[in-house]
């Protein structure tokens, strides 16, 4: 639908011309990042699908691990090697950008550790009780790597809906309106023209009238004078 206070002037007509070219690229743009973020969400989400079973794998194989370490010592025993571990995981989160969407970059720190980082003493542990302890940090390091992964979904698609919105708005609401809007001033102007056509037609007829009166009114004075 055309603006209502838009001047149908030929001036008016061509900036609606410009700003209609500057929406079609934008639209066309915008179709193209919208394309390229949908094809990198479906790599992620079949990333993060994959890490998801490797986690839950993972954590099986953990777990059954523990259980092993349990009967093998007591809970006492694993309570209290927890307690003595010098430094605790924990994480840093940073920002990466892919294709202009920043998503949280997530690292873990003092995660996978050797024996004598762990902080329990070696001494009435065993290889199970290691192969436990072993298979939880690789438990974390995972489950940290499928939160980054989750994260960029969550991001990438809220950037998809975002920028589907814009096109749908350039597509079915901005182009059609500049459009309406052009026709609405190209209409005006013809109409113009054709006014002006008329007018000056029927200027040139009346002209055309006056001048064969003042041609017939000579030619009767020159007959009368000759008469």
């Amino acid at each position: 639908m055309a603006k209502e206070n838009v001047k149908p002037t030929r001036m008016e007509l061509l900036n609606t011309k410009g700003k209609l070219k500057l929406a079609e690229k934008g639209h066309k743009l915008l179709k193209q990042k919208r394309d390229a973020l949908v094809l990198e969400f479906f790599q992620v989400i079949k990333k993060a699908k994959d890490l998801r079973t490797l986690v839950d794998e993972q954590l099986i194989a953990a777990y059954r691990a523990l259980a092993v370490a349990e009967a093998m010592h007591s809970r006492l025993f694993l309570e209290t090697a927890a307690v003595a571990a010098h430094e605790a995981p924990s994480i840093s989160v940073s920002q990466q950008n892919i294709m202009g969407v920043r998503i949280p970059k997530i690292q873990g720190q003092a995660i996978q550790r050797n024996i004598l980082e762990r902080g329990y003493s070696l001494q009435g542990s065993s290889a199970g009780f290691d192969e436990a302890v072993d298979a939880f940090e690789k438990s974390v390091a995972m489950i940290i790597q499928l939160a980054e992964t989750e994260s960029a979904l969550k991001k990438l698609l809220t950037e998809i809906e975002k920028t589907n919105r814009r096109v749908n708005a350039l597509e079915y609401n901005i182009q059609p309106s500049m459009k309406a809007t052009m026709k609405e001033i190209q209409g005006h102007l013809n109409r113009l023209e054709a006014e002006l056509f008329f007018s000056l037609k029927v200027t040139k007829r009346r002209l055309e009238r006056k001048a064969e009166a003042e041609e017939e009114k000579g030619r009767a004075a020159d007959k009368a004078q000759t008469g």
